[in-house]
């Protein structure tokens, strides 16, 4: 089974909990890179890897035209119903179905370290670009400069080890790795940036879902029952608990914006 069909499943498990509960987190991301890209009606814009599409409707809303490709079909169905008039395709980070030199802006949340191969990933991203076009690339930063690390790791327990290579959040967070990447691909580094993206849950159970909505808690129910699964979230987010049923993460992220 290929890296899109593997995401694309477990991506799909509980895709309401990820835009629901996760996603929203990411907003000072997105809106950081909205204030420095600049874009406009007169672009168009690849959202590749775009989730449920709340980026996609941020972006619309400035009045470029967005195109969005993601793996997993349950959150294409949000994504669609976000964004009724624009579209939305399972498809495959590493093999685009667009011709070169398509696109202003292409755009990857999350996403691009999740392909079978990070820098086949993002070269398929430059083809597509036209020259002088914008790809802008939002990963996690070190795992430990985010306490969702520690949860993600928690839930990792649940799973046998993954071979070697094995793509996964943090695959591509380490310091200098992201440079060394584009300078071979020859994409010229125009910005970088770290973002905070705090994580506040009113309540335990919203936790609880935040976390059961991504691919490692769909990976992790194909070997422990959900009840165990919420249990060990539980258990790892007891250190982040506040008062009452509050709880807080401090997460930090980078976006990277490089040019054609």
């Amino acid at each position: 089974m290929s890296t899109k069909e593997i995401q694309g499943k477990l991506w799909s498990v509980s895709p309401r909990y990820w835009a629901n509960h996760f996603e929203p987190f990411f907003l000072p991301m997105y809106k950081k890179t909205l204030e420095q890209i600049r874009i406009s009606e007169d672009d168009l814009l690849l959202d590749a890897g775009c989730g449920s599409g709340l980026f996609s409707h941020m972006a619309v809303s400035t009045g470029a035209e967005v195109i969005g490709i993601d793996a997993a079909p349950g959150l294409l169905e949000i994504a669609r119903e976000r964004n009724p008039k624009n579209n939305f395709m399972e498809e495959d980070l590493e093999a685009l179905p667009f011709v070169s030199n398509s696109f202003d802006v292409v755009v990857g949340f999350n996403s691009f370290q999740f392909a079978g191969n990070f820098t086949n990933a993002l070269s398929e991203a430059k083809r597509v670009l036209k020259q002088g076009g914008r790809l802008i690339i939002g990963i996690w930063d070190r795992p430990e400069l985010s306490d969702a690390a520690n949860v993600l790791k928690a839930i990792g327990s649940l799973l046998p080890p993954p071979p070697p290579g094995t793509p996964g959040p943090f695959a591509q967070s380490e310091d200098g790795k992201m440079e060394s990447i584009c300078e071979v691909l020859e994409l010229k580094m125009l910005y970088k940036s770290k973002v905070t993206c705090p994580f506040l849950f009113n309540t335990l159970d919203d936790g609880i879902k935040c976390f059961l909505g991504t691919g490692p808690a769909a990976a992790a129910m194909n070997h422990a029952d959900e009840k165990t699964v919420r249990q060990t979230i539980a258990n790892a987010l007891a250190p982040y608990h506040l008062t009452e049923g509050f709880y807080h993460l401090q997460n930090s992220l980078l976006i990277f914006i490089v040019e054609k």
